[in-house]
């Protein structure tokens, strides 16, 4: 059995589910998958679930009534995981966008380099973006270094989707306590971490825009990342945090 899990949720990625979820078991490291899939019309599902017959013991999936949310899908996932002892739980999107090659190195800067939370970084050597119109490139690396300045966070991709974990992360900082569901939801994830001793680490990723499927995307949920941001550092000024090394008593 391997030690780690890639998590990806989905909603309508018939273009993209069979490729991606190939290309991480083509990987030289093995990865299993737990797919989230929020209801899709488009059958992504069932291209899974025929999937399965495959890879009988790889591959997960958890069918939701409706779009939750993007965070109520990872928290889903992420007691999922650690319920099977998983020690090492990623976040991945379905589109291709997040290079599946690349988790083997998030997954060596928690194994080799000492990370708690590993980070695939579009910003931590300039700005590795490619596709995105202008606009969104700025707005996306403006809200993380306005998240920074509120928090105090010292990483650059705070908004990043592209995540590993380790289990005892998830166990110690209570996911049910995480409030946002959108995009937030991944600064909120971050600044939890932060605040309860894990070492956070970045390492650098060429993000690549999506070229089958739509996307999710729109600016309605930058502003809640925006506002979000405020609430969390309101928030944290009055709890609590649980410690890292409470758990490793």
């Amino acid at each position: 059995m391997t030690d780690s899990i890639v998590i990806i949720p989905t909603y309508n990625e018939k273009e993209n589910i069979e490729n991606i979820i190939r290309t991480v078991f083509g990987l030289q490291k093995q990865f299993n998958i737990l797919i989230i899939d929020d209801g899709s019309p488009d059958g992504t599902a069932d291209i899974v679930k025929r999937l399965q017959n495959e890879y009988p013991k790889q591959l997960f999936i958890i069918e939701r009534q409706g779009k939750q949310g993007l965070g109520t899908a990872y928290i889903c996932g992420f007691k999922w995981a650690m319920d099977q002892k998983y020690d090492f739980i990623f976040e991945m999107d379905a589109d291709f966008s997040h290079n599946p090659l690349d988790l083997i190195n998030l997954y060596a800067a928690c194994t080799e380099q000492g990370a708690d939370v590993a980070i695939g970084s579009r910003y931590v050597n300039g700005v590795n973006v490619v596709n995105w119109p202008l606009g969104r490139v700025l707005m996306s690396y403006f809200a993380s270094v306005y998240v920074r300045m509120v928090t105090g966070m010292k990483i650059k991709d705070t908004t990043a989707g592209f995540v590993c974990y380790r289990r005892e992360v998830l166990e110690t900082i209570d996911v049910d306590r995480i409030h946002f569901k959108g995009y937030a939801f991944q600064i909120e994830m971050k600044f939890t971490a932060y605040k309860s001793g894990f070492k956070l680490m970045e390492v650098p990723i060429i993000f690549i825009n999506r070229v089958l499927g739509v996307s999710k995307m729109n600016s309605s949920i930058f502003g809640e990342a925006l506002f979000g941001v405020l609430k969390l550092k309101w928030w944290s000024l009055f709890r609590k945090y649980p410690q890292k090394d409470a758990n490793e008593v």
